[in-house]
């Protein structure tokens, strides 16, 4: 049932193309090739890992590893991608999904396998971390996978929906990255802010209860992110870097990983200067980031969760999911990452009781590969023909808002 807003636009239902050909179906071959493909991948991953720690893990997890527990895990992790890849052959259907699974259980046999000799660990700020990559990639697939599955938002959407190898590279990507910008965000913080810490004033902070300290670094990050936020979309020359990020057209846990470098480069070092400044505890800090990780996920799931009043004091899936909309009220509104209050003050709050937005995307089509759109903001138009293009969008919405 559609319904207006007091601006005129009609509300309506989104409408879910048919993927009935990519749906995860019992006896098709698909479930047990895209299982064995992706245990065949981590234990490839996995014994790099043993092989070479100095590089590809990363040292805070490192510590609380216990080998021969994680041995076992990877004996699993083998036996059972060739337990699935052999299960496809039986099917008759998805062989490529179950010869490809298989192979990768060789590769990571013939490269040590279980058994593989743990590498020399050295000294190192720069890490690839592929075992966060693993453990964060296992996590959060299990997870809202099944939360996706079980109350959906749009039930009609499948788990291997349109692009969900991209957003999947985006994912690794930013992952394999998270050390770099670690270190970049770090050393950027200390260099120009140094001058305004206050010692008294973090003593203070780090003397509050735990919660008290998660609950202020959450809504210091949120103002800075927020006017960050605003800044990629409101400047024309920023807009074409976070485009990226909003030509997903399908919204799903993977959908939030498609960030263009620049903007993660900038985004993670601007809100360390918060997080840097309040200087809370390290327990208070870590609370935070996985929180933060965690509702970042959620707010772009393809979930129907009923949230009640919560929606109006957090950041929710029906939220986020307008501001990702391309449809016209929404657009260039809800730029908060984790408490709406700072679009209620700043005039760019919007979200319907009861509705959700009928397309997602960017008004304008992007690149629908990597490289296209690593170097579309590169390619994207001068300011001149971007402001001829803004000049459009208000007249056209004008006669929306005021029709004869």
């Amino acid at each position: 049932m559609s319904e207006q807003d007091p601006k005129g636009y009609e509300y309506g239902e989104r409408q879910i193309e048919d993927m009935s050909e990519v749906e995860l179906r019992v006896g098709q071959g698909r479930i047990s090739g895209a299982i064995s493909i992706a245990l065949g991948a981590i234990s490839v991953l996995s014994v790099l890992a043993f092989r070479y720690p100095t590089w590809l893990t990363t040292a805070e997890l490192r510590k609380s590893y216990d080998p021969e527990t994680l041995r076992l895990v990877l004996m699993a992790c083998m036996v059972a991608a060739a337990v699935f890849g052999v299960l496809t052959f039986a099917l008759n259907r998805r062989k490529r999904l179950g010869a490809l699974g298989v192979l990768l259980t060789a590769l990571a046999y013939v490269l040590g396998g279980w058994n593989v000799e743990i590498g020399t660990v050295q000294e190192t700020q720069l890490s690839l971390g592929v075992d966060w990559l693993v453990l964060d990639l296992l996590g959060s697939a299990i997870l809202f996978i099944f939360i996706e599955k079980v109350i959906p938002r749009y039930p009609k959407q499948a788990v291997l929906r349109p692009e969900w190898q991209l957003d999947l590279f985006y994912f690794a990507l930013n992952h394999l990255l998270i050390a770099f910008l670690i270190v970049l965000a770090n050393g950027f913080a200390p260099k120009a802010f140094g001058w305004a810490v206050n010692e008294g004033f973090q003593a203070k902070v780090q003397s509050l209860p735990l919660a008290a300290q998660v609950l202020l670094l959450a809504l210091c990050a949120d103002f800075v992110l927020y006017w960050v936020h605003r800044a990629f979309h409101e400047f024309p020359r920023l807009w074409p870097f976070h485009a990226v990020h909003h030509c997903a057209e399908h919204m799903d846990w993977l959908a939030g990983s498609r960030t263009h470098l620049v903007q993660t480069i900038v985004d993670r070092t601007l809100v360390m200067i918060p997080l840097y400044l309040l200087g809370t505890t390290e327990q208070a800090l870590n609370l935070y980031v996985v929180l933060a990780a965690l509702q970042a996920v959620f707010t772009h799931a393809n979930v129907g969760i009923p949230t009640g009043p919560f929606k109006y004091v957090l950041v929710t899936p029906q939220y986020h999911h307008w501001h990702h909309s391309s449809d016209q009220p929404a657009i260039d509104t809800n730029y908060a990452v984790h408490f709406p209050l700072f679009d209620r003050l700043f005039g760019t709050y919007h979200m319907p009781d009861q509705h959700w937005p009928i397309a997602y995307g960017t008004t304008k089509r992007l690149p629908r590969t990597f490289w296209g759109q690593l170097l579309h903001p590169f390619r994207a138009p001068a300011p001149a023909e971007v402001a001829a293009e803004v000049a459009a969008d208000i007249a056209a919405e004008t006669e929306v808002t005021n029709p004869d």
